[in-house]
């Protein structure tokens, strides 16, 4: 791992342009770099604690759209699927075995996209653990030193909320010592983010920052992940299906037990804090989330940060777009099923984040063309560049074949492929639809049905009211309001149908059919299993 200097000046830039800190490699928390820890070297001065800090949340970007993280949550799901186009996207398989949900521990999804998130989250909590235990050794005076704890504290949270998510049980590291430890069960690892996340909101984190901290933790980004938590935790607490997991129907928060009571009624609370905060509001107008300048988007809690600079902006959009639409020499690879672009209303304005059609220059707006020869020849309407609504063979796509998910539109001022685009685990859209989940699940559908409302119900409306509420409703409105934000395989599994869905309904070959109930948990890959024999592999791998 290469070390991180805590000796950096902070200048002009501020936190704001550490926070976008380029993430270096480790995937070993048994790493001890001396000159992380080492208590002359840890902390001087506040700017040094604010440098250290960067390391923490630079590693949020691993999470975003473009890591293992992102691609395992929604690649698994009927959301994106990756077919092989001529001699792109093969990549050994790993897409459609990601799709298919066909992976062992040892396949190439498992090695891919399961050891780097596990690898991605691990880094972030080594980072955290280093970080507290510098502060704790610090005699320098730290300003605001308990409202700095609980922001680590809460990202580590949030590391942990991942791994937990993904993989069930997994071991709990709260200091630097080097040791290979067993995992813990998941009621555990639940029960210690909801501790975490609970003492650092109440240890002096503000309910606000400035501008120029925009994408540091606040009280509301640590109640939003405790929302998600309490919603999930009919799965959350429960190890795989052999633990409790209804792999065919709804897993509800409701009768789950946590600290203050029911999980649902818990949801419920910490989803008002932020609605009643008043520091949090829906965007006018739906796109304003998520375009190159929503850092000024007052809908969005909890951010990864990106900027236009190189290997500093985000670039999802060009695993989307075909080739000749994008002046960064896009991708061409990830697409949406028919099915879920079909179970939109047309008249739903959210699904214009989906690309259909004839296609244009996302930034010109000229008319494009599919490629001749490995080039991009001049627009006739004969080589017109026309997306279509379905992909006949996840094997054998061609290049214009399936709707292109588009959420995040290119920044004008891009560099390379570097949109200055945000990334929003959590925002206040969601924020709704958790409560309105929650008060469903405990039979109060009258709030439920107010709370999807509002959601559609922008300064800008994206769809017409709803006029009665269900388990199928709510499901389906996530699928709307959050396509493609990484939340997909999360909503399917606590629903019930995330193992047993299939491609059918697109009519695609070689594509997803049912798979075992214990696929809702990803198997802990073996390359961890063999650097740490203490592991226990989960049920059915």
């Amino acid at each position: 791992m290469k070390k991180f200097s805590v000796t950096m000046s902070l200048g002009a830039a501020g936190l704001a342009t550490l926070l976008l800190l380029p993430v270096q490699g480790c995937t070993d928390l048994t790493e001890n770099p001396p000159s992380l820890i080492a208590s002359d070297h840890f902390f001087r001065d506040e700017a040094e604690v604010l440098a250290g800090l960067a390391g923490v949340y630079a590693q949020l970007r691993s999470t975003a759209p473009e890591g293992g993280i992102y691609d395992a949550n929604e690649v698994s799901t009927d959301e994106i699927v990756v077919p092989i186009r001529g001699k792109d996207w093969n990549d050994n398989n790993q897409w459609i075995d990601l799709h298919n949900q066909t992976w062992t521990p040892t396949s190439a999804a498992a090695l891919n996209f399961f050891n780097g998130a596990w690898n991605s989250a691990y880094t972030g909590v080594a980072r955290a653990n280093l970080f507290l235990a510098a502060v704790a050794n610090s005699t320098a005076p730290i300003p605001n030193k308990a409202a700095i704890i609980g922001e680590v504290r809460t990202l580590r949270a949030f590391y942990y909320y991942i791994l937990m998510d993904q993989f069930g049980g997994v071991p709990i590291v709260t200091t630097t010592e080097v040791a290979l430890r067993p995992r813990n069960t998941r009621r555990e690892v639940f029960d210690f983010i909801e501790r975490e996340l609970i003492a650092a909101r109440d240890s002096g984190l503000p309910a606000t920052r400035l501008a120029a901290d925009n994408g540091r933790i606040t009280q509301g980004a640590a109640d939003a992940i405790l929302a998600s938590l309490y919603v999930n935790a009919g799965v959350f607490t429960k190890d795989g299906t052999a633990g409790g997991i209804n792999a065919t129907g709804y897993n509800s928060c409701s009768g789950v037990t946590v600290t203050g009571g029911d999980a649902c009624a818990a949801a419920i609370a910490a989803a008002n804090r932020i609605l009643n905060s008043g520091n949090y509001s829906l965007a006018d107008s739906f796109p304003q989330s998520f375009r190159f300048d929503n850092n000024k988007s007052k809908e969005n809690i909890f951010v990864v940060k990106f900027i236009n600079e190189d290997q500093l902006g985000m670039g999802v959009a060009m695993a989307s777009l075909h080739y000749c639409q994008y002046s960064a020499n896009p991708w061409n690879g990830f697409s949406t099923l028919a099915q879920t672009y079909n179970a939109f209303n047309p008249a739903d304005k959210r699904r214009q984040a989906i690309l259909i059609g004839p296609q244009r220059d996302v930034l010109t707006g000229a008319l494009v063309t599919f490629r001749v020869n490995n080039a991009c020849p001049a627009y006739t309407p004969a080589n017109a560049l026309v997306f279509t609504d379905s992909i006949r063979d996840i094997r054998d796509a061609s290049e214009s074949e399936g709707p292109r998910p588009y959420k995040w539109p290119a920044d004008p001022g891009h560099v390379n492929q570097n949109s200055g685009n945000d990334y929003a685990w959590f925002r206040l859209g969601e924020i709704y639809l958790i409560k309105a989940e929650a008060e469903h699940a405990t039979g109060q559908d009258g709030p439920a049905l107010i709370d999807l409302n509002l959601v559609r119900a922008r300064t800008d409306p994206v769809a017409p009211a709803l006029g009665a509420v269900s388990d199928s409703v709510i499901l389906s409105e996530r699928l709307f309001e959050l396509f493609g934000e990484g939340k997909r395989r999360q909503d399917l599994i606590r629903f019930g149908k995330y193992t047993a869905r299939t491609d059918a309904a697109s009519g695609i070959v070689g594509g997803k059919l049912s798979r075992p109930d214990y696929y809702v948990l990803f198997p802990i890959p073996q390359t961890q299993i063999d650097a740490n024999p203490n592991l226990i592999q989960n049920p059915g791998y």
